[in-house]
């Protein structure tokens, strides 16, 4: 069916209009506002909201729309710059290595999930599957690709496993839906985190030290924003963009003389201009924050770069289809457990290792969504904690591709 509005400029004003209508709501003082927002939290609104503008209202296409591409690569590699300005990188290493180990549990819930999922709906819901067992791994371990590295992984995964069209696009819509609804759970535990942190027992002191440090600096240096002040901000956050851009450009070319050796030992990632866009721009971020360009924090270096982290938020709510699960059962059955076994793992073991919501989310999502997602739900809890999530996400691109193979062989022996 096609959408009512085709126009990106129109979409983007109604993405905008809702972005500031939740605003509003949520610092309204009326009892009713506030009982609602105690419970939901507004970046899951800014989520939820543009996927119903999808389906089943239908005004909107986030497949034919080009608002997702702009935000993940103009908007997202800027508000990692100023995001990155004012962070104490001391003080990230200070968070110890709870937030590594959760980061490698969500991978290993990732590896083993996938086969579990299988074996569970193939021996009791076998009629839900209309894949051939061998194609039904190959196609799946593109998932794996994607939800422990990204979009590299998974292409990757479509050309060593010779993952046909169809089934390529069958898994992507499984992929989004799957991890978008987990991306929902996420942020509305950011809701709720103080609870959930005394029932996994866990001291996040550290993390509450790192929020407060920053937010004690951008208190100290917060002066009035003038015209002048706000083009310095955009030209640090959108020429650092540019940079970004422009090295990407170069060191991607360049790496292609060595394709078929980074290939051979799984690192596609390094061939993608996505991957090194995120990673410079992060570099270029945390860079300036040794520089004087630390005191634009005090001009609203970090709100600007909180808004454009909500656009992206709304863009990607956009592409989330839900009409689509229904016509993808058997699979989408088979990316819920896998999710289910995935969360699960992650909770028993932060759990056991008492460590806080925030490295549990934070660590899934660096898995799960990658660098795009993981410092929106980071966000979530801080703006100053944005980069904590970058970090992490990027680590994953280096281990995407092993852990996807790992995957892919234990579920062709599963099938």
């Amino acid at each position: 069916m096609e959408p009512w509005f085709t126009n990106d400029a129109v979409v983007l004003g109604l993405l905008m209009v809702i972005l500031a209508l939740i605003m509003w709501t949520s610092r309204s003082l009326r009892p009713f506002w506030v009982k609602f927002y105690t419970y939901v939290p507004a970046l899951l609104l800014c989520y939820f909201l543009p996927a119903l503008l999808n389906w089943p209202l239908g005004w909107v296409s986030g497949e034919e729309s080009s608002l997702y591409f702009v935000a993940s690569r103009y908007l997202l590699p800027a508000s990692l710059i100023l995001l990155c300005l004012s962070i104490d990188f001391k003080a990230i290493l200070n968070l110890g290595p709870k937030a590594l180990i959760m980061f490698l549990t969500g991978t290993l819930g990732v590896v083993l999930g996938g086969p579990f999922a299988i074996i569970i709906v193939t021996q009791f819901f076998p009629e839900l599957i209309n894949v051939p067992p061998d194609e039904l791994w190959r196609g799946l371990s593109t998932v794996a690709g994607s939800w422990i590295g990204g979009g590299a992984n998974q292409t990757a995964m479509k050309e060593i496993f010779e993952v046909g069209d169809n089934l390529f696009g069958s898994m992507l819509v499984v992929d989004i839906i799957v991890a978008n609804i987990w991306m929902g759970f996420l942020l509305y535990g950011t809701n709720i985190n103080r609870r959930i942190d005394k029932w996994l027992k866990a001291d996040s002191s550290a993390i509450e030290a790192l929020k407060q440090k920053v937010e004690d600096y951008r208190s100290s240096i917060a002066r009035h924003p003038t015209t002048y002040s706000l083009f310095l901000i955009a030209a640090v956050g959108f020429g650092g963009t540019g940079l970004a851009h422009l090295l990407s450009d170069m060191i991607t070319p360049a790496l292609l003389v060595y394709e078929e050796g980074l290939k051979d030992i799984g690192l596609h990632s390094l061939l993608s201009d996505f991957f090194w866009l995120v990673v410079l721009a992060t570099t270029i971020g945390l860079v300036l924050s040794f520089t004087r360009a630390r005191s634009l924090e005090g001009v609203g270096a970090s709100q600007w770069g909180s808004l454009f982290i909500y656009v992206l938020v709304a863009t990607i709510g956009m592409k989330m289809n839900l009409r689509e699960v229904f016509s993808h059962l058997g699979l989408f059955a088979i990316g819920l457990i896998w999710m289910i076994i995935h969360a699960g793992i992650m909770i028993l073991v932060a759990k056991i290792i008492r460590a806080p919501f925030f490295f549990l989310a934070v660590g899934s999502q660096a898995n799960i969504g990658g660098a795009a997602s993981a410092p929106v739900v980071a966000s979530a809890f801080s703006p100053s904690l944005a980069p904590v999530g970058v970090l992490l996400a990027v680590l994953g691109y280096a281990l995407g591709t092993y852990g996807a193979l790992v995957c892919a062989w234990l579920m062709q022996a599963s099938v």
